[in-house]
């Protein structure tokens, strides 16, 4: 072993050790008033950020959320769907706390909709906040993440492989998440800027219990308990799973990791059969 390896090894013992990846970090995080940005957001508190930046478009949950964190926060409420919405978020955090170190993109929009029913309206609405808000969060806040050598992590999802009938608009603006999470790695490498994406598979939140209780789905208000019992790990994932994820890609945990677009599902893409959920019982 020599000299490096043992101080790479003390460095990794004293890291696990107090289990803080991100000791002293700025953390901007949109989405931050509910569900996996919200979720997020706690356990960045949690894992050692110095700040973490809420950004959402309702300024009462963005403050709830931000009551709730061990370290200070930021919040910038905001229609993501505009540009210069993103540019705030970005330029108010580094006002406020000098620096960045991570982007989480965790905003997202999905209504229902096929084919067939896809009005230009929802299609424009849909890829405004799912592609394009990330695209130019990502775009200002690189020159302050160049000097932090920091983070991004995008929340793609599951249904970029294909998805459902119903969200059509939704699947497509997920997949084109996932390519440009590429793209923007190979650009920024040289910058020691790693750049990665979470294909988020089904979660319970505050919103998805809005999706299956409205008028499209109309399930009841057990619709969790029975969508569970249906997995075959017994549950759908919860938004605090997806949070220890995002953490893990924007931390030093996952080292020189960069590009990547990791599928977060219990079902295995691809394959031919389903599992059943009993046989492990």
């Amino acid at each position: 072993m020599t000299t490096n390896d043992y101080a790479t090894a003390r460095a990794i013992s004293e890291a696990d050790a107090h289990g803080r990846p991100i000791e002293g970090q700025i953390v901007v995080v949109t989405g931050g008033g509910q569900g996996v940005g919200a979720a997020v957001a706690r356990l960045a508190a949690i894992r050692g950020a110095a700040g973490v930046v809420l950004a959402g478009r309702t300024r009462s949950k963005l403050e709830a959320v931000a009551a709730d964190l061990s370290c200070p926060a930021l919040c910038v409420a905001g229609d993501l769907s505009e540009v210069d919405a993103c540019f705030r978020v970005i330029d108010e955090a580094a006002e406020h706390f000098g620096a960045i170190h991570m982007l989480v993109n965790a905003a997202g929009f999905t209504e229902r909709g096929t084919i067939d029913s896809t009005s230009p309206e929802l299609y424009d609405r849909t890829f405004n906040i799912n592609v394009r808000a990330p695209f130019f969060l990502m775009q200002r806040a690189l020159p302050h993440l160049r000097k932090t050598q920091g983070t991004i992590v995008n929340i793609a999802s599951i249904v970029s492989h294909a998805g459902p009938p119903m969200i059509s608009a939704y699947c497509a603006s997920k997949a084109a998440l996932g390519v440009l999470s590429k793209n923007v790695a190979n650009t920024v490498a040289g910058d020691r800027v790693r750049v990665n994406a979470l294909n988020m598979g089904w979660t319970a939140t505050e919103g998805e219990h809005g999706i299956q209780t409205g008028d499209w789905h109309q399930r009841g208000e057990d619709w969790l308990a029975e969508t569970d019992a249906a997995q075959p790990f017994g549950r759908i994932a919860r938004s605090e799973d997806v949070a220890r994820a995002v953490l893990f890609l924007g931390s030093p945990e996952s080292g020189l990791m960069t590009g990547s677009v990791v599928d977060f599902e219990q079902r295995v893409i691809g394959s031919l059969s389903d599992v059943d959920p009993g046989k492990a019982d």
